[in-house]
């Protein structure tokens, strides 16, 4: 009897730091599964190569051609993919995905960025009401995301 491949992860990134931060989660999840989904920059795809790839429109949700475009990009991999998870650092571009997967009961992982300590990025808020799993890098973003699991540094 033919048995079915596992559900990907899904790993929703912005190009250069936010990818970096994700990329650094190698030893997870390089024996999973998984699909990418980023900006086609020269770094990400020199990074990315081999890997499976759904390149985003960017500037996100910062114009709303965009925002739809991304958001249509959401639905096609969602829904063709049927991923474990969503896991993404941001930016904005993790917004459509959480909202979608949120719909569909896929499970969503948000990691604050290093580089955020006394506030919460804008797509950490944006996310908040769609995301099953938070995870901060310091303690200290725990004072604004007090569910949040604290796994330290990525980098």
């Amino acid at each position: 009897m033919p048995t079915t491949p596992p559900a990907p992860v899904l790993l929703v990134a912005s190009s250069g730091g936010h990818l970096a931060q994700l990329w650094s989660l190698r030893p997870w999840w390089s024996g999973r599964a998984r699909a990418w989904v980023t900006f086609d920059t020269p770094d990400a795809a020199a990074l990315l190569d081999g890997e499976e790839v759904h390149w985003a429109r960017r500037p996100t949700t910062r114009r709303i051609a965009d925002l739809l475009r991304n958001t249509g990009l959401a639905a096609r991999v969602l829904t063709a993919r049927r991923p474990a998870a969503v896991v993404s650092t941001g930016a904005g571009v993790a917004l459509p995905f959480f909202v979608l997967a949120r719909l569909l009961r896929v499970p969503t992982v948000y990691i604050e960025v290093y580089d955020r300590i006394e506030t919460p990025a804008p797509t950490a808020r944006l996310c908040r009401p769609f995301t099953t799993l938070f995870l901060a890098q310091w303690e200290e973003q725990r004072a604004f995301m007090p569910s949040a699991i604290t796994v330290g540094p990525l980098l």
